[in-house]
């Protein structure tokens, strides 16, 4: 998949006409692309009806000279992996939404089929959607190298975090050791949720040996008034010293970039906090299966003028869910925010956010990389246990942009794969918080 400035590390491991106008169900863009077409800039009015009215409308920050857009193959099949699939064919109908849009009797797999959201007819279809996204297929969790780098209208600023991290599911696991013996849990009835984070900085020099551990709980599937805040310490080196730092305040900026702590990966926040509409259906073109080498691979990825673009990759056609959400706390920054949702993998393709006067204030949008495609560094994502073979679509970069100020940053974490991090023992130890100090 969630306090701090350096809450935005999570992800190493981890719209103007819009707000106006509704989605047409099943809206269809025009047929003008074909799997293998290649895309140059002076042929991007090809795209125009297969992207978000407000992605186009500020398409100068994305397209751009020299530019090669590939067309992947259309519906691609990212179907999850199978212990997902039967966990979720196995607790059919059994997970239900509660009072204030909590979630409730939920164990393993996807808690709503897709068989059983009716976007214009079930006034509860928004919220379900959020929750199958909430617990999309991620494998244990995700392991990667992170480099997030700061850009102002084109110029790409000094400042920059590089380093590792790692998030843990330590709850409704599906692998069969965790499924039958102990309902999903790792470890026999615990109350975190799931350790959300655990990062180090590795640069630059002041900020180094920096780590961050962060757990979230199983209470924040429940209403508002019963969910507990997440609890985040962090081991500040120049104060040789562990610091509880709260998180109750998740709409703050992160390290002064444009992200919010609950932007990352388009939305990293927890669901009962807001309320969900789903607006219809529409297929859209995004990066879906990237075919370029990035960090930590390869460090000088051209990502445009602006350093926010993915134009020069591999997009692929996809059919997508369009959720509004909307905070329930008066006091938050955005009026709303839209995401566009794959309908198969629960993965955001974009997400506008509109400021209190419901003008269009940041595009996010990431890049993804599927599991079983080794074309480009060989095998880097394995099986384990229980999930021989992984089939997961990873997003490996989120990319946010700031319309109003034409500033923006962008997270890489190329070599992100969910592999476990290995034995109960080995877990219990990575989220214990005195590992923060340990050896230091």
């Amino acid at each position: 998949m969630r306090c701090i400035p350096l809450w935005s590390f999570s992800v190493a491991v981890g719209l103007a006409a819009l707000a106006a106008a509704q989605v047409p169900e099943d809206a269809a863009p025009a047929p003008s692309l074909e799997e293998r077409d290649v895309v140059t800039f002076d042929q991007i009015e090809r795209l125009r009806g297969h992207l978000p009215d407000a992605f186009w409308d500020h398409r100068e920050l994305f397209f751009y000279e020299g530019m090669r857009l590939e067309i992947g193959p259309a519906f691609a099949d990212y179907t999850p992996a199978k212990a997902y699939v039967e966990a979720t064919e196995r607790f059919r109908g059994q997970a239900r939404i509660g009072p204030d849009g909590s979630l409730e009797n939920f164990t393993a797999g996807q808690p709503f089929p897709d068989d059983g959201i009716a976007c214009a007819e079930d006034p509860q279809a928004g919220v379900k959607i959020m929750w199958n996204f909430d617990y999309q297929w991620r494998g244990a969790g995700g392991a990667a190298r992170f480099y997030y780098s700061y850009w102002d209208r084109g110029e790409r600023l000094p400042l920059y975090y590089q380093g590792r991290g790692r998030t843990i599911e330590l709850s409704h696991r599906v692998e069969p050791r965790y499924l039958d013996e102990n309902g999903g849990d790792i470890f026999r009835r615990r109350k975190r949720l799931k350790q959300v984070l655990g990062v180090e900085v590795d640069a630059p020099f002041d900020a180094r040996g920096i780590t961050v551990l962060t757990h979230r709980y199983k209470s924040t599937d429940g209403p508002r008034t019963k969910a507990k805040n997440d609890d985040t310490w962090v081991y500040v080196p120049t104060l040789r010293r562990v610091r509880r730092v709260s998180s109750a305040q998740r709409t703050d900026a992160v390290a002064g970039t444009d992200f919010t702590f609950d932007d990352l990966f388009s939305f990293s926040g927890i669901v009962p906090q807001y309320e969900w509409t789903c607006l219809g259906t529409r297929e859209l073109i995004a990066p879906m299966n990237s075919k370029v080498k990035a960090y930590p691979y390869e460090e000088n990825h051209n990502f445009g003028p602006f350093g926010l673009s993915y134009a020069d990759d591999r997009w692929e056609l996809r059919s997508v869910w369009h959720v509004r959400m909307r905070p329930k706390n008066a006091d938050h920054p955005y009026h709303h925010k839209d995401l566009y949702i794959d309908r198969q993998t629960y993965t955001v393709l974009y997400s506008f956010a509109y400021d209190q006067k419901q003008e269009l204030w940041k595009i996010i949008w990431h890049n993804k990389r599927w599991s079983g495609d080794h074309s480009l560094t060989g095998a880097w994502y394995e099986g384990w246990e229980g999930v021989p073979e992984p089939r997961d679509l990873v997003v490996v970069s989120d990319t946010i942009v700031n319309v109003q100020t034409g500033t923006g940053n962008r997270i890489e974490f190329w070599d992100r794969s969910g592999t476990p991090l290995g034995s109960p023992g080995k877990v219990r130890r990575y989220i214990d918080v005195g590992r923060l100090t340990k050896g230091r």
